[in-house]
């Protein structure tokens, strides 16, 4: 990670193509590259709406565009809005679900990898 903003609605990563990502392709490896991604929207709401919430993985597809033969960076966010809707969707019903699209591109932009995460979402009983 090279950025997260102080309310932690803002991540920025980079995977740099190294000895330890590369592959006997001279490209990054896929587990790589959704390694870099897996962790991003789950931490950013588990840090956002705090201990009165439960955040989990509910699943993930991953498309790999083009092979990824050099760096590769990550801009995620979230707004206000969205946590919102969560907060508001929480309070009337047991748990929901939100889907979260992710991207990593070289520096001229191209999109390398895309990636569609579902996250699973509830109040976290334990805390009542």
């Amino acid at each position: 990670m090279t950025h997260i903003s102080d309310d932690y609605k803002t991540v920025n990563i980079k995977l740099d193509l190294n000895w330890k990502t590369r592959n006997h392709l001279n490209m990054i490896w896929g587990g790589s590259l959704y390694s870099a991604l897996d962790p991003i929207y789950g931490l950013m709401l588990h840090k956002i709406l705090g201990p009165d919430y439960y955040v989990v993985d509910k699943s993930a597809h991953i498309q790999f565009k083009r092979p990824a033969r050099d760096t590769v960076y990550g801009e995620f966010k979230i707004n206000s809005g969205e946590i919102d809707i969560i907060k508001e969707q929480c309070a009337r019903h047991s748990k929901i679900e939100r889907v979260y699209q992710l991207e990593l591109t070289d520096k001229q932009g191209k999109v390398h990898v895309m990636c569609e995460k579902t996250l699973h979402i509830r109040l976290n009983e334990d805390n009542k």
